[in-house]
């Protein structure tokens, strides 16, 4: 097999793993505040817990991508491996929310398993395959995020939440030593000087086609986070007093990642030929028409197709923003690249959870979809001003490696 192809194939199986372990625990976060027993104000440690992260990643992201090119990409996803590992295991015995507060921030900061297997896979790809193999680790995200809350609630209710924490502790070291063992990193250009935080900031202000990128990241999620905090308490709202509408609300909420797992691929063999620029228009553009068409449905089951339609453009949007950045930035600037497009994402999910939260109380749920359909088409506009282009390796083309961004040394 090439070594393209088992690099694909095993770091699907980590990103798997990664994105279900998390989706394992972490939405039961708020029912393990209650089992070390935190009664009071339970609410309020359950968005600390949350927000702690999307901050201390949107922090650290910069710094790990810059360690990433220095270092390399795959000893980046073998660290992060293994403070996934410790986190889970560690907090399988916490006693008390701070402690667990400190975890997740610990979390935060040095974790970027995702952001390390995409880097790694947008650079030991063939440059007519990246399309195919970014959306193909795509539906292991997905998959992982649609399975993991159900082998997470079924463990806990077997045992308890403590063992659930622990599962997800065991399968995450044990995705890791496949990376070890089984992973190559051929294309690896060492950047000249590992650069501040600042001087990546800077690097990437002077390349017009990835800032734009940056901002679109953020704006894409801003509009997911604006509507998913209360989309599930819509969902059960629209079942109104159907028997398991909770069951029902879990179906309709995991609609989106079934989507992914069905048209990614397809979407990237489409990248593959008609370029990364076309498709994401094509799917924020989908992306904002279904957003808005959802307001118009008032029962479970018509909400349901629109969901699925919805869905089946989105899910292109992700991989397309990631193609990209592969494609605006040279290998020896990748994982800071990717770095600083987590920083764009964690700092969309911050934001996007208050807007959602202002829009609703002005007006009704029905305005967050609205809002949210607004924010697409903007998005939609600012990749029409995206001129998509293939950026040449600093160390390739000859030019000074401090100048990593360099928007004149392109190739169409």
């Amino acid at each position: 097999m090439e070594t393209w192809r088992r690099n694909l194939w095993v770091l699907w199986f980590g990103t798997f793993v990664a994105s279900a372990s998390l989706t394992m625990v972490i939405p039961f976060l708020p029912l393990f505040l209650i089992d070390i027993g935190v009664h009071e104000n339970t609410e309020m440690w359950a968005g600390l817990l949350f927000s702690s992260t999307f901050m201390a990643a949107a922090i650290s992201s910069p710094y790990l991508g810059s360690l990433a090119d220095k270092f390399g990409r795959k000893k980046m996803i073998i660290r992060a491996g293994f403070v996934l590992v410790i986190v889970f295991t560690l907090t399988s015995f916490v006693t008390n929310p701070y402690q667990l507060l400190a975890l997740r921030i610990f979390h935060g900061l040095m974790a970027g398993y995702i952001p390390a297997v995409i880097a790694l896979i947008g650079t030991n790809t063939p440059d007519q395959k990246v399309g195919y193999a970014l959306t193909t680790i795509s539906t292991a995200t997905a998959s992982g995020r649609i399975l993991g809350p159900l082998l997470g609630g079924g463990i806990a209710h077997l045992f308890d939440n403590r063992a659930a924490f622990a599962f997800a502790g065991i399968l995450v070291f044990l995705s890791t030593l496949s990376v070890i063992f089984l992973v190559k990193e051929e294309k690896f250009a060492i950047a000249g000087a590992r650069s501040s935080v600042f001087a990546s900031f800077k690097s990437a202000a002077s390349n017009r086609t990835f800032s734009m990128v940056l901002l679109l990241s953020c704006l894409i999620s801003i509009s997911v986070m604006t509507i998913e905090p209360v989309l599930s308490l819509y969902i059960v709202e629209l079942g109104g007093a159907a028997k398991n509408t909770s069951l029902l609300a879990g179906f309709v909420f995991s609609l989106v990642g079934i989507t992914g797992i069905l048209f990614a691929t397809s979407w990237g063999k489409l990248a593959d030929k008609i370029g990364f620029r076309y498709v994401l228009i094509i799917g924020l553009s989908g992306g904002a028409i279904g957003s808005i068409a959802q307001i118009f449905f008032h029962d479970i089951w018509g909400f349901s197709i629109v969901r699925f339609i919805y869905g089946a453009f989105f899910c292109a949007v992700i991989p397309a923003i990631n193609g990209l950045v592969v494609r605006s930035t040279p290998s020896d600037f990748r994982g800071r690249a990717f770095g600083l497009n987590n920083t764009a994402n964690q700092l969309g999910s911050m934001i996007g959870p208050i807007i959602g939260g202002i829009i609703g109380g002005a007006f009704s749920t029905h305005g967050i979809f609205v809002g949210t359909g607004i924010l697409l088409m903007i998005a939609v506009l600012l990749a029409h001003s995206i001129s998509e282009t293939r950026v040449v390796n600093n160390i390739l083309a000859n030019t000074d490696p401090k100048k990593e961004l360099n928007p004149r040394v392109q190739e169409t």
